[in-house]
């Protein structure tokens, strides 16, 4: 993590937790995280199983162009991701995952800035799970705001568990990824591109501490 809002998010969500795979979703206090809340969101999964938005802060909605609520959340990235962002967050929900993007936003007027995203579960029950989250601006340019992003591309991901690698918290590059691994119901192509993870574009995964 690079950006104070996802250093200072996830400390908080871990003090809370308190050794759990996730804090319950009632623990968590907005006052006690005031200063991120333009940035933050929540995501719920829907009737359908998809994740989107069930809050989303207001410098988040501006940067966006919308108010983001009840919005598709692998809707925001090219539609070659979208699938691979969907398992990551389902995996937020399902396996307790913490997930780090960091991705290239494009304005509808062909700007661009980095962007620093960090997903964790919260406990909301067996039918109502839920992700805690925040977006940081590497920078924040003039623009950011009056020109909306609509497009995203993935610079790097990192999933990790936090109790199985607690070097984490020193910046270690080891994941665990149970999210990713291929479903026999999903088409061909997608089982190819997600047994090729290791190698697309930025993704590195590391199994068991040591890098491929």
């Amino acid at each position: 993590m690079n950006q104070n809002g996802s250093i200072t998010l996830f400390h908080y969500w871990n003090r809370l937790r308190d050794g759990r795979p996730a804090p319950k979703r009632s623990e968590v206090e907005p006052a006690d995280i005031k200063s991120l809340l333009a940035d933050t969101f929540i995501l719920e999964r829907d009737t359908r199983g998809e994740a989107v938005f069930r809050l989303a802060g207001t410098r988040l909605c501006a940067g966006y162009g919308r108010e983001l609520k009840g919005f598709s959340f692998p809707s925001l990235w090219r539609e070659k991701d979208q699938r691979l962002v969907a398992r990551l967050v389902h995996g937020v929900f399902d396996q307790k995952s913490v997930v780090l993007i960091t991705y290239e936003g494009f304005s509808r007027n062909g700007r661009s800035n980095k962007f620093e995203l960090l997903a964790l579960p919260l406990d909301g029950g067996v039918e109502s799970p839920r992700c805690l989250g925040v977006i940081s601006a590497a920078e924040r340019p003039f623009w950011l705001g009056a020109d909306p992003i609509t497009d995203a591309l993935i610079d790097s991901i990192r999933v990790v568990d936090p109790d199985k690698e607690p070097m984490f918290l020193k910046n270690r590059p080891a994941i665990s990824v149970p999210s990713l691994v291929p479903s026999e119901y999903d088409p061909p192509e997608t089982i190819s591109a997600l047994g090729r993870a290791r190698r697309i574009r930025h993704l590195v995964v590391f199994d068991g501490g040591r890098g491929e």
